[in-house]
């Protein structure tokens, strides 16, 4: 599979009327069961977040798992994703799940990776000032520790699919499963260095202290607040966006089956 080679300088690649995706996502959430809870409502848009408890029959979960996207609006396969695994239902009945299926929703409608201020979004988890990140924040402070996180992304430079591992406690990896999954579907970055950290077989483990960075992304902020395991995972935007969709929904699949 060859590159499109649309992006040049950015993304320039397919968009999404991301009103109509979000009105599918809650229709398919609510059709299989999953609560909604609204965070945020600008007057256009609202930030909400979706849950998923385990089977009834089941008096606790095994396991808790936090999935979102849609933080950058020139990254419509996330919310895209969301739609799909929502939709297809597939979910492990142990699990109990929480969702964020589009946090930047403005940010799509202007085919930008800011809001509408701007702001991009996934630098400012250490000193909010955005509304939506703010109001992210403080939903976040009411859900439980989780397990798992996901973070949904794609890069517009990328040469394939890759992702990063956040792991401090050395826990039974997916990265590896993640990486199997997907590269039946679309390629994966084979460089040496990502974004200008060692990589190998599309997998980054970056040597990171979140203390020592200003401008923090959902990642950091989920790794010292919510979880001890989180994988950023970036689907390439020079591809197909039902390329990256389908890489997207295989690596939460991977992932979460368990």
């Amino acid at each position: 599979m060859e590159r499109l080679g649309k992006n040049l300088g950015g993304y320039l690649g397919e968009t999404i009327d991301i009103r109509a995706v979000l009105r599918d996502v809650e229709i398919a959430a609510q059709q299989n069961g999953w609560s909604s809870e609204t965070f945020y409502d600008t007057g256009e848009f609202k930030l909400f977040a979706l849950h998923r408890k385990p089977e009834a029959r089941r008096q606790k979960p095994e396991a808790r798992v936090y999935i979102s996207t849609g933080i950058h609006g020139d990254e419509p396969a996330g919310p895209l994703a969301a739609l799909k695994l929502l939709q297809e239902n597939d979910w492990p009945e142990h699990l109990e799940l929480w969702l964020c299926p589009c946090l930047n929703p403005i940010g799509f409608q202007l085919n930008s990776r800011a809001n509408a201020k701007g702001i991009d979004l996934n630098r400012g988890y250490l000193n909010p000032v955005s509304v939506e990140i703010l109001a992210h924040i403080a939903w976040l402070e009411r859900q439980p520790k989780f397990d798992l996180c996901l973070l949904l992304h794609e890069d517009w430079e990328s040469h394939g699919f890759y992702l990063y591992e956040q792991n401090p406690d050395g826990k039974v990896s997916f990265a590896e499963k993640m990486i199997s999954a997907v590269e039946k579907i679309c390629p994966i970055d084979l460089s040496e260095n990502i974004e200008g950290r060692p990589a190998k077989n599309g997998i980054v483990r970056p040597n990171i202290l979140p203390k020592d960075r200003p401008d923090w992304p959902e990642a950091f902020y989920m790794i010292t607040q919510k979880t001890r395991q989180s994988y950023t995972i970036e689907a390439p935007s020079d591809f197909p966006l039902q390329t990256r969709v389908n890489a997207l929904v295989a690596a939460v699949n991977a992932a979460i089956n368990f």
